[in-house]
């Protein structure tokens, strides 16, 4: 049997390639919310008032920049370390599938809705002639957790599972995942603030449901910003996800095994389970009219070995290949990857590999070939 490279590294070896493994906006996020900590905690900033989401504030104020400084700013490093940890495995999957710029809207398209959300629930509370609950418009709330809910409900949605692991712990229905989470937090934890989850799940809903469609912008605002000369370096890091403009290399993903999935908040292992599964997929045609909720790389699962499946995927990853050249020479990309990557496939092919396995493989371990053949291997055992 085949050495397992990625579980005999050593500590330092295995972080680098976990780092390495996040995608270009998922790694950045994560960087900026823990430096913003970092600075806080060496300036001795603690005047959340100034920046978190105050309800009056924004109203009587105007004071909109607390949309989007609230999420950046964390309270203390478990909540930073936390939502950190949950941000990780949410982006990275959901990057991997739209794209870094796509992502990067995303986030901002969440943050946004979740203020005017949570302000409007606030005042409407505060203010009902039933029963105010004034406190709600000066409750002062940071954090990233209410885009978190919010992707939680998208990723939940995009992945077709019936069932979702709570803390590794019991399973419970998917479309009550996000729910069960907010009820288990607000138990489990202090100073949680209930509204600011609560207007994150419903943002998420509203985003699946495609209440948000009239917002998204076409596929050609992402192609212009990731060609724009300004953003070639972003853009020509090995983590950054190129959109994949008007077309679609497939369907969103509906998995045919209905069992229960690991939590994305929990499991460490939730995007090698995700690989794992690659060669089972079979890789639809292209579709008219892409939906703007849940564009990009994800494949639809297929029945496991049938011929006509397999030559119905090899006809399209050639097809995929022609398309995912065109928009990397848009990107000013050069060519020299999609020479490395038919380098390392005719290695894995060298090695036993069956061809097409071995392509979807490497291309879900973004040319990494010491990744792909972990895949690979995973699906022989």
């Amino acid at each position: 049997m085949r050495p397992n490279i990625i579980t005999e590294a050593g500590i330092p070896t295995r972080l680098n390639q976990c780092w390495s493994s996040i995608p270009f906006i998922t790694s950045g996020v994560v960087l900026i919310c823990g430096a913003i900590y970092l600075l806080c905690l060496l300036v001795g900033y603690d005047s959340y008032d100034e920046i978190c989401f105050l309800p009056t504030a924004v109203a009587s104020q105007f004071q909109v920049y607390r949309f989007y400084t609230s999420v950046l700013f964390h309270g203390s490093l478990l909540h930073v370390l936390f939502n950190m940890l949950a941000l990780v495995p949410l982006g990275t999957e959901l990057e991997r599938i739209m794209g870094s710029v796509r992502l990067l809207f995303l986030m901002f398209l969440l943050a946004t809705t979740n203020a005017i959300l949570h302000l409007t629930i606030a005042f409407l509370v505060a203010y009902n002639p039933l029963y105010p609950v004034a406190y709600l418009v000066n409750e002062c709330s940071i954090g990233f957790s209410g885009v978190i809910f919010s992707m939680i409900v998208i990723e939940t949605s995009l992945s077709g599972v019936q069932s979702r692991s709570v803390f590794g712990l019991f399973n419970v229905p998917a479309k009550w995942y996000a729910w069960i989470l907010l009820v288990l937090f607000q138990f489990l934890a202090s100073n949680v603030s209930l509204l600011g989850h609560l207007c994150g799940i419903l943002s998420g809903f509203a985003y699946t449901y495609g209440l948000f469609n009239y917002l998204l912008p076409g596929p050609s605002f992402y192609s212009k910003i990731e060609g724009l000369s300004a953003l070639s370096v972003c853009v020509r890091r090995p983590g950054f996800i190129l959109c994949t403009g008007g077309t679609t290399y497939g369907q969103l993903p509906t998995y045919s095994n209905t069992s229960a999935a690991p939590s994305a908040l929990i499991n460490g292992n939730f995007l090698r389970n995700i690989s794992s599964w690659m060669p089972n997929r079979q890789i639809s045609t292209v579709q008219e009219g892409e939906d703007p909720r849940f564009p990009g790389r994800a494949r639809t699962l297929g029945s496991a070995g049938a011929e006509p499946a397999a030559r119905e995927a090899s006809a399209n990853l050639h097809a995929r290949h022609t398309v995912a050249n065109t928009v990397r020479a848009d990107a000013t990309v050069t060519a020299d990857q999609v020479d490395t990557f038919d380098e390392e496939l005719k290695k894995l092919v060298g090695m036993g590999f069956e061809k097409t396995q071995a392509e979807v493989a490497l291309a879900a371990a973004d040319g990494d070939p010491n990744v792909a053949i972990e895949i690979l291997m995973s699906q022989e055992g």
